[in-house]
């Protein structure tokens, strides 16, 4: 019988994406090496492995779950992603005493530089600056827990340091990955999604509403202006919106961009994603998009032309300008006349393509990321 390892995330089945498949996907293939428990707020699309289901983000609730499985479950290993299952598993660990327990933290982000790059650009900044220092108390309390940490990019151990004045002991730098299905090279049979808009490129942006973070409005927004920009180019190109609604939206639109809302079926999303010609990251500097990693592999393993700002790249510094996509300047002009050449000339970026997929599968498939996390949560356990 293998380790027992206890998972502890924010996974929410109910939101599919972004940094909820981080510990959905991790712990699907770390059931090779280890017993696994997986807790989360809805674990409900967890049939890998048993799951419980907290339904609060209170760390209270946290707290009383994580004690619970510590008494029945006896796990070897806690491995605690984000900052409140983080600190619910450090205090739950204390208070039971449990010394035979090796406590693993996973920072998807660093939270408090999020919100303070945010802070003059949000309706609210006096409670984006209430976040602020509750996350960067909340991480600092886990970064000098003495804990070992594995960071989803290489800029987290950067910022740890700059901002704390410590480097931890123990820090691992593991990205994300991307999924079989979006990696497979099979042609599609199905009906193309996007007949209606044909002859037009399709330029496909995934932007769902997330808990907290503005960051994908802040990308639709910047979309919606691009493609106002070269509006009288709809023949040519059609911008296409998953995860929201046009409800959603309270701007004028333009005639040459469509919302799908958001596909519950998975086999749809890798369609409308696999049919598109061109993937589109316009995040702006105050953006601070975390979460747009997970985007740019999606397309990258999708062997789709990415068109992305700097900042769509963040954590992802491996994949370079004209050597695996198109980065752009910040500007709506430079978004959009790039959008228009990649467009009218897709061939001749189709090498971009083919390097970034290869890198792709080389290193950043799950399987692989979830390898190296069950060499370091056995490291620590021996240790």
């Amino acid at each position: 019988m293998g380790k027992r390892l206890l998972i502890v995330s924010t996974l929410d089945s109910s939101q599919p994406f972004g940094a909820f498949t981080r510990p959905f996907y991790l712990g699907q293939y770390l059931t090779k090496d280890f017993d696994v428990l997986q807790l989360g707020l809805d674990c409900s699309s967890v049939k890998y492995a048993p799951s419980i289901s907290i339904g609060s983000r209170s760390l209270k609730s946290y707290i009383k779950t994580i004690e619970k499985c510590i008494d029945e479950f006896c796990p070897d290993i806690v491995y605690a992603q984000e900052t409140l299952p983080g600190l619910a598993a450090l205090i739950s660990l204390r208070l039971k005493k449990r010394r035979n327990s090796s406590l693993v933290l996973d920072f998807h982000t660093f939270s408090a530089y999020e919100y303070w790059m945010r802070l003059f650009s949000v309706a609210n900044p006096f409670k984006e600056f209430v976040q602020c220092i509750k996350t960067y108390i909340a991480q600092g309390i886990l970064i000098f827990s003495g804990s070992p940490i594995i960071a989803a990019g290489d800029s987290i151990p950067k910022l740890i340091s700059q901002w704390y004045g410590k480097a931890p002991e123990q820090i691992y730098s593991i990205g994300n990955g991307v999924t079989e299905d979006l990696l497979s090279t099979e042609s599609f049979l199905s009906k193309d999604p996007y007949q209606a808009f044909r002859p037009a490129k399709i330029v496909l942006l995934i932007a769902p509403k997330t808990f907290q973070f503005p960051s994908n409005d802040m990308s639709v927004s910047m979309t919606i202006q691009v493609a106002k920009h070269i509006e009288n180019h709809q023949e040519k190109i059609h911008f296409v919106v998953i995860g929201r609604d046009s409800s959603d939206i309270s701007e004028p639109i333009p005639s040459n961009i469509s919302f799908l809302g958001f596909l519950p079926k998975r086999e749809d999303f890798v369609k409308h994603v696999k049919y598109a010609d061109i993937a589109l990251l316009p995040f702006s500097k105050q953006a601070v998009a975390g979460g747009a990693r997970n985007k740019a592999l999606d397309y990258f393993a999708s062997r789709k032309l990415v068109v992305s700002t700097p900042e769509g790249l963040r954590g992802l510094e491996e994949f370079r300008h004209l050597e695996h996509l198109l980065v752009t300047g910040y500007s709506t002009e430079d978004v959009a006349n790039t959008v228009l050449d990649a467009a009218s000339n897709l061939k001749k970026y189709q090498l971009l393509v083919d390097t970034a997929y290869t890198l792709i599968t080389e290193k950043y498939s799950w399987n692989a990321r979830a390898q190296n996390v069950a060499k370091i949560l056995m490291e620590v356990r021996a240790s």
